[in-house]
């Protein structure tokens, strides 16, 4: 009863099935979320250009953007810095705090969400490194008020971070520069911080 029903109501108001669809090709999926910000592109831009100081890694993160328009802090993003001797970077997950929200629409962001799917750490090119012999201590400099810029630069203008140069001169004119032993021994006496051999060699 109720099919035929049905099948008088569709002759009555003249329904049918459903017509047959010309196939087509799958529609690119769409980023979620707001569209990024022209500077947000600009800043990916820079922090991909091969010629601009720095090596190019996985992801074009710009600190620039990031630390310098964003005013995100340093320990926002390297965790626990004042506790640890290394900094670190910061995981897949904490990127993906902000980043599930918004970005889908830029190329590095889409390369983030691939390391967040796959379940893989980001393979990031260091920069600031010191000799195996040497023992430095993020935490002891970040509780004395050492500010990340002495070492590492002006990282908030940077879109891709480089070893910045500077170099001290001793009264017998020898150089010495940055991240050196001599430089590190001057900003020591400079801060009256420990001049022994067993602060940085142990």
């Amino acid at each position: 009863m109720a099919c035929a029903t049905c099948l008088a109501v569709g002759l009555v108001f003249g329904l049918s099935g459903p017509e047959p669809v010309a196939a087509q090709a799958p529609a690119a999926a769409a980023p979620s979320g707001p569209r990024s910000s022209q500077k947000a592109y600009d800043a990916q831009a820079a922090a991909s250009d091969p010629d601009a100081p720095g090596l190019l890694q996985p992801i074009p993160f710009s600190h620039a953007l990031h630390a310098g328009e964003y005013k995100i802090d340093c320990m926002y993003c390297h965790t626990g810095t004042d506790q640890s001797r290394a900094a670190g970077v910061p995981s897949v997950e904490l990127c993906m705090g902000c980043h599930a929200q918004f970005g889908g629409d830029m190329e590095g962001v889409q390369t983030l969400k691939k390391f967040w799917d796959e379940q893989k750490p980001i393979p990031w090119l260091q920069i600031h490194r010191v000799p195996e012999h040497v023992k430095f201590r993020h935490n002891r400099h970040v509780q004395a008020g050492v500010e990340c810029q002495r070492c590492h630069g002006p990282v908030e203008t940077m879109d891709k971070i480089h070893l910045t140069s500077d170099t001290i001169w001793w009264p017998w004119l020898l150089p010495s520069k940055k991240l050196e032993m001599g430089w590190c021994i001057d900003c020591h006496r400079q801060n009256q911080a420990s001049q022994d051999c067993l602060t940085c060699h142990y």
